[in-house]
């Protein structure tokens, strides 16, 4: 997205991300806390390892991310989109790292979450005087644009969570193949990638 900004918006932009790369600490870059998380899960962490097993709603979100990222006509959309996550973290991980400690996930799990609690209240904030503000500020034309990734993120969030939801209300996984359990420590050790990299692919 930075390439994309110019003035105010890519500056903050630039601000935000400072963040979620560590603002400096490796080990605080927000790819190894996920990273983490995973393990405490009991999840393997290779890129792309869960792809065939997700559901095609969970897919089209990421799809929709990448659409828009990759052409410079839907720089836009590409901010609503990604403000749109930043406006409704912060309220979403609070639960998340309460459900965490309620079931004892462990604490790189509840670390994950009560990190974005903190950050994301702050960088929505950013997102929305100084990202956004600086995109209409200097491109007003783009307006609609904006408001169009919010919405499109919305309502395939939306449809996501609906299927989430009914697949487990019926006593099912969404989860078009079922998981098989982690291998052993010593095995995932011995295949393990780098701590650097982005299991969530972003």
């Amino acid at each position: 997205m930075i390439p994309r900004l110019t003035g105010r918006a890519k500056a903050a932009m630039v601000a935000v991300e400072y963040d979620e790369f560590g603002a400096g600490r490796a080990e605080d870059v927000h790819a190894r806390l996920f990273a983490g998380l995973m393990r405490d899960l009991d999840l393997e962490t290779a890129y792309g390892r869960y792809l065939d097993a997700a559901p095609a709603p969970a897919l089209a979100v990421v799809n929709l991310m990448s659409l828009f990222g990759l052409h410079r006509s839907l720089r836009g959309a590409l901010v609503g989109h990604f403000a749109c996550v930043e406006v409704t973290s912060s309220p979403g991980s609070r639960r998340l790292a309460a459900a965490m400690r309620r079931l004892e996930a462990g604490a790189a799990a509840e670390r994950f979450y009560d990190e974005h609690v903190e950050a994301d209240a702050v960088h929505e904030q950013v997102v929305r005087r100084e990202v956004v503000g600086g995109l209409l500020e200097s491109e007003p034309a783009l307006e609609a644009q904006i408001a169009f990734g919010a919405d499109a993120t919305v309502h395939l969030e939306d449809r996501l969570g609906a299927e989430l939801l009914a697949a487990w209300r019926a006593g099912a996984s969404a989860l078009r193949t079922p998981l098989q359990p982690a291998p052993a420590p010593e095995t995932a050790a011995s295949a393990a990638e780098s701590p650097d990299a982005d299991p969530a692919g972003a």
